[in-house]
């Protein structure tokens, strides 16, 4: 894989993502690749501007025009040849048409997981803090998203299977897609 390339994981809040970009990163240095971690939760941070600070940060519109500004910083990290592994929820069918237009090498890889095991995980509390009415435009609850249509790579959730696991597979197969 020598050229640049982008693996957008996405799943909804709870999925693993983060926890998977991080293993696959990890895997393909230690294969030597020059690789990039872009986490949703923290460029949020990094393009939020001060009109995204209220309540209506979650809403589709503005969630949207940040998934594209996430898609844009990859295309640019990765016309420089960086792999970049980004870990987002960005389920429009619009960000990932783009993707798909856009991004060298562009690879989709999406984390399937049961509403009832993501409600369980909750490590930041967006479920239990949306039943308890403080939360609102939480993704696949009250805000509907897009499931990926043809994803590149897709794992559904199985307790038995480790994400060191998830994670060989998927450098696997981007390695095997890296040679035709």
């Amino acid at each position: 894989m020598s050229t640049g390339r982008t693996v957008w994981i996405t799943g909804l809040s709870g999925a693993g993502k983060s926890t998977l970009a991080a293993a696959v990163a990890a895997c393909l240095r230690s294969r030597g690749n020059t690789v990039v971690v872009l986490d949703g939760d923290e460029l949020r941070t990094v393009f939020e501007t001060a009109s995204l600070l209220d309540g209506d940060a979650h809403e589709r519109d503005n969630r949207l025009r940040l998934a594209l500004q996430y898609a844009r910083l990859c295309r640019l990290l990765a016309s420089q040849g960086l792999t970049v592994v980004i870990a987002t929820i960005s389920m429009f069918r619009e960000v990932h048409a783009w993707n798909r237009a856009h991004l060298p090498g562009y690879f989709e890889a999406y984390l399937k997981v049961p509403l009832e095991e993501l409600r369980r995980r909750d490590p930041k509390a967006i479920y239990r803090r949306y039943d308890a009415g403080q939360l609102r435009n939480v993704a696949g609850i009250d805000l509907p998203v897009d499931e990926p249509e043809a994803p590149d790579w897709m794992a559904e959730h199985d307790p038995a299977r480790s994400v060191e696991d998830l994670a060989f597979e998927l450098v696997n197969i981007l390695e095997m897609e890296g040679r035709r």
